[in-house]
């Protein structure tokens, strides 16, 4: 019933009663319904069966789709002279066509999953092609060597054709050839090395699957080298390329952007990649004996190592100019080896932290400290292990967990400038006048337990893991820093735990000055963890470099581990708020008004505003508090009920029994 005025039709037969698997008899339409659909221009058909000839079909047809296309070819009376994207993915075509059909304004060719396919067409008949696209063409053993004619071919995807065997050599012709994707081709006689020479236009080069190093040994080298200079995405991933199969030098992949080495076995960083600066973005993923990785270029902007379970370091080639941030970085995979992160994070047993921390700390006879459980690597994967005490050097700060609670200061030490709080999550203090003094920071000491089963994964998992923070305001200044540990020790049942930290406050521009008014929290997210008491500890040097925070006057150290200096611009995702920690820009940005964002940036004088005037609600972990409170008064006032419910029902029966 179709009319003159169709331009455009689709019919999907899949759904069709008819081809239900119950239903032996197929719907087969007739070719002469779409013969007075004089202007139709697109037509996409998904399994249909058309019975009849095509010699009256739609001469204005610019565009078709035939997914499940039945026949061995196309008929060569169906009109395609006007065509120009052709998609007939999952046919049963064993041949494009018989005879010759010249197709002039085609551009687009997809004969994805036709996996009977032996041969394709003469290229010459669409000398305006700008993209083929082959995908799982599994029978195709080879291409028609007049594919070299396309002077206008961009795009050619030929993944996971297993059994092609050769290329034409005459591909070196494609001049305008931007994509060649070959990902998967495993059964290729030769690697076109001089082909891939001569193809300067080219810019991305996809080879994964492709066992570079199995199928020729040799010539491996020679053919990484072989690929163009304009290059700017290569992905070798799945090659089997070992460290020695890459060579020193390849500098004609100097303008690479994306590089992809994923699930091959090496066990270090490749030499030539150090050359690589314009590099933004590099893979790793699941190379499983990669071990370290020493001298990475300093441009690349993201960095992804999930599931490289050997990885021990990670580091940089020195460039001061370097502006760092793990905002999209991935190490997800429990990399429970990667202890070192340059500008990030470093972790060591507690056994070799300098000793000028420890001492800064106050912290003695730490020989025989149990293993304690640890949660590893933040929000950005879930995974915790039993381990021997570490320090963390992050930001600048050291934290260290130790269990029980007999390392938190308890006696007042001459000297030590110490503000303790039992019930209260803050402390508030200002900066003393100490003459021929200056502050180089603060230790901050919190004792804290759990509250949940951490047996339990469902309940312990959120994807956030925000789960204790400690912020410091200088209300003199208009700073604050919020610190969220990527490490951080989990208590056992019924114990405690105490959580210990140094912040180095060096920089003039943060400094704690004579004066300043300072502000300092430690949160613990419910219904996760409790704090039960902690203390603020003032670290002040003394002209003549001596601390004033130990019980020992000891030599102050300038050049004590430390991840990052003092310069924390790149954190400063508010104005004069230093998010420290695993927090995105586009994390803050898009949770403006969440109820945790805004408690972490107040300090409680402001939290205390807000409540009165109604701006904000509570934290979610007092919500949840003032539920189960709420519930527990439910529960007390049923049993209520129901006693005297049973008292009264128990009287009824005595008095009834009386007058009986």
């Amino acid at each position: 019933m179709g009319t003159q005025t169709i331009q455009g039709l689709v019919l999907d037969m899949r759904m069709h009663l008819a081809n239900s698997p119950i239903n032996t008899n197929e719907t087969i339409l007739e070719t002469n319904a779409f013969e007075r659909m004089q202007k139709l221009k697109l037509l996409h058909l998904s399994h249909v069966q058309l019975d009849g000839c095509y010699a009256k079909f739609p001469l204005g047809l610019r565009w078709l789709c035939w997914l499940g296309f039945p026949l061995h070819s196309i008929p060569i009376d169906f009109p395609l002279e006007n065509v120009i994207v052709l998609e007939m993915q999952y046919s049963s075509l064993g041949q494009v066509c018989k005879g010759t059909k010249v197709l002039p304004p085609l551009k687009i060719l997809d004969f994805s999953h036709s996996h009977d396919l032996t041969e394709i067409m003469d290229f010459s008949l669409c000398p305006s092609l700008e993209e083929l696209i082959l995908v799982d063409c599994t029978s195709l053993k080879s291409v028609h060597e007049s594919i070299g004619n396309l002077e206008r071919l961009v795009y050619l995807n030929m993944k996971d054709c297993k059994n092609l065997r050769m290329l034409p050599k005459n591909m070196c012709m494609l001049k305008s050839l931007e994509t060649l994707i070959l990902s998967g081709c495993s059964s290729l006689d030769e690697f076109p090395v001089e082909m891939m020479k001569q193809i300067e236009s080219l810019k991305v080069l996809r080879t994964d699957g492709i066992p570079l190093n199995e199928l020729w040994p040799e010539r491996c080298s020679s053919i990484l080298s072989s690929f163009p200079c304009s290059l700017v995405e290569l992905n070798l991933s799945r090659c089997n390329l070992s460290d020695d199969a890459f060579p020193w030098d390849l500098s004609n992949l100097s303008s690479i952007r994306r590089l992809y080495l994923d699930e091959n076995p090496i066990c270090s960083l490749p030499i030539f990649i150090k050359g690589l600066r314009r590099l933004d973005h590099l893979s790793f993923y699941d190379c499983e004996r990669l071990e370290s990785l020493v001298g990475l270029p300093k441009g690349h902007q993201c960095l992804y190592v999930s599931q490289c379970r050997s990885l021990e370091s990670i580091s940089y080639l020195q460039d001061h100019s370097f502006n760092w941030s793990p905002e999209f970085h991935s190490i997800g995979g429990c990399i429970d080896n990667l202890v070192e992160w340059q500008y990030w994070y470093k972790l060591e047993p507690i056994g070799r932290v300098d000793v000028e921390m420890i001492k800064l700390l106050g912290l003695c006879n730490l020989e025989s400290l149990p293993n304690i459980r640890m949660h590893k690597f933040g929000r950005m994967v879930w995974c915790d292990d039993w381990s021997p005490v570490q320090g963390l050097y992050q930001y600048g700060i050291f934290s260290t967990f130790l269990p029980g609670n007999e390392f938190f200061p308890r006696n007042e030490v001459p000297g030590r400038l110490i503000h303790k709080s039992g019930g209260s999550s803050s402390i508030s203090f200002t900066v003393p006048l100490l003459p021929d003094h200056r502050g180089r920071g603060l230790n901050v000491f919190a004792v804290y337990e759990n509250v949940i089963d951490f047996s339990d994964t469902k309940l312990v998992y959120d994807c956030m893991d925000i789960r204790m923070t400690i912020k410091v305001s200088n209300k003199s200044k208009g700073l604050k820093w919020i610190y969220v540990p990527l490490v951080y020790g989990i208590p056992g049942e019924g114990e405690d735990m105490t959580w210990l930290s140094h912040w180095k406050m060096e920089n003039e521009t943060i400094a704690l000055q004579c004066g300043d008014e300072v502000s300092v929290s430690v949160i613990m997210r419910y219904p996760w963890f409790q704090l039960k008491e902690f203390g603020v500890e003032l670290v002040q040097e003394h002209q003549n470099n001596t601390m004033l925070s130990t019980q020992h006057n000891t030599k102050s150290d300038p050049n004590y581990p430390f991840v990052i200096s003092g310069d924390l611009s790149m954190w400063e995702h508010i104005p004069g708020i230093y998010f420290l920690g695993s927090f995105s820009k586009e994390f803050i940005k898009s949770m403006p008004r969440s109820n945790l964002i805004n408690h972490l940036i107040m300090d409680s004088d402001e939290e205390d505003t807000d409540k009165e005037e109604g701006q904000e609600d509570e934290p979610d972990y007092t919500i949840a508090k003032t539920r189960a409170a709420s519930n527990n008064y439910g529960l007390r006032v049923w049993k209520v009920l129901l006693i005297v419910v049973g008292f009264f029902f128990t009287l009824a029966l005595v008095l009834w029994s009386s007058i009986s």
